[in-house]
């Protein structure tokens, strides 16, 4: 063995055992959201006081809890998750083993090792794969993907995104694809959106289909993996601990907002990689103050490459939330700022709210930092970093 050699094997070790720590994250993460919605369902079936709570046994449970974890919107994901994902009681076997559940639990639980046998029939026994069956022959059978080849492939938030498909061969459909072509959750949205199922149904040659779409996929990676919002909440992690994308990205976060507190009185630090829930989705905003003088909410988005229309539309996306869910009856709308970098070059944009008033539109502009004196700020942290 020589040293290369020696690099070589330390790498090779780490990339698959850290691959290997992060499915087992995911993997953990759906069992758990699996058997907390069997829970529900069956205390709102059979629990001794389920009368009491009704309809807002969901909204009970969130609010003893009072974890980001358990929130409302969460626990209703994993009741739906355990009503469409029935079949994953063939694992129930393994999860005590692997997980000594009985152990932990009292005899005033739901022992789930004591499930019925009419229980244990809802799971699909067809465990068959699905190989390249034309979609018309697929429609012949109730074929499924074993639970553990999905538990073991697909991290809890793609299977929020299959939740929705109410049609069983679309999901599985989409399941196998996302499987074999390794995709990240943004590719998942995007080919269900494609409408890549129906397509595929239509096309004279589905394999060839298949092909192509493979071959021009978005392949998920590790860092992609641990990012995702649940993952934060399964291991206690905060957003800004790990959604930078680059040391980059993160030193000049930091230092832009130190720049915009310093640059006046009444600017307040609100939040770092703040996030927010639109519709089913989360998304991130990098730096979000709130201007005293003002009365508004200052949102920075910073993106370390060159300008895309769709970081504008993604900045007044933001602002059109906060004019909605976060604005409060004496606030001024929110604005945007832009900061966009090639590592050569600085482009500031601000996402001015919709708003006749050119007179506030101007206070705005004599408050903040100017566009040349935030390009200048920027160029400035990038030659201080050495990039």
């Amino acid at each position: 063995m020589n040293f290369e050699h020696l690099i070589n094997l330390i790498d090779k070790t780490h990339n698959v055992l850290q691959i290997n720590a992060i499915k087992a994250v995911n993997r953990n993460l759906t069992i758990r959201n699996w058997l907390i919605g069997f829970y529900i369902k069956e205390f709102e079936q059979n629990g001794e006081d389920r009368a009491k709570y009704g309809e807002k046994l969901l909204q009970k449970i969130a609010e003893r809890l009072n974890q980001n974890s358990f929130s409302y919107r969460n626990l209703k994901l994993y009741r739906q998750f355990y009503q469409i994902y029935q079949r994953f009681f063939v694992l129930i076997p393994d999860i005590i083993q692997n997980f000594d559940l009985n152990r932990h639990l009292s005899s005033a639980d739901f022992q789930i090792s004591q499930l019925s046998t009419d229980q244990l029939q809802i799971a699909d026994n067809k465990q068959n794969e699905i190989g390249q069956l034309p979609i018309a022959q697929l429609e012949n059978e109730q074929i499924h993907l074993p639970p553990s080849k999905i538990i073991e492939n697909l991290s809890f938030t793609h299977l929020v995104q299959l939740l929705p498909i109410e049609n069983p061969l679309k999901r599985t459909f989409y399941e196998l694809e996302c499987i074999k072509g390794t995709w990240s959750v943004e590719e998942l949205k995007r080919q269900i959106n494609s409408l890549y199922f129906e397509r595929s149904g239509m096309s004279q040659n589905p394999e060839k289909l298949s092909q192509y779409v493979q071959n021009i996929s978005t392949k998920e990676n590790t860092t992609e993996i641990i990012k995702q919002p649940f993952v934060f909440e399964f291991l206690g992690l905060k957003a800004k601990d790990v959604v930078y994308e680059n040391d980059l990205e993160q030193a000049l976060i930091e230092n832009i907002g130190d720049f915009l507190l310093e640059f006046g009185n009444g600017i307040c630090f609100e939040a770092r990689q703040k996030r927010i829930l639109i519709g089913d989705e989360y998304f991130f905003i990098d730096l979000v103050f709130y201007h005293r003088i003002l009365k508004c909410h200052i949102l920075v988005e910073l993106k370390v490459t060159e300008y895309k229309y769709e970081y504008f539309g993604q900045l007044k996306t933001y602002i059109n939330y906060f004019r909605k869910e976060i604005m409060q009856p004496n606030d001024n709308p929110p604005i945007g700022i832009l900061l966009v970098t090639n590592k050569n070059d600085a482009l500031v944009e601000y996402a001015m709210a919709d708003n006749d008033q050119q007179i506030l539109i101007t206070k705005y502009l004599l408050e903040l930092p100017s566009k040349e004196e935030l390009k200048k700020q920027i160029d400035y942290e990038i030659k201080n970093l050495n990039l």
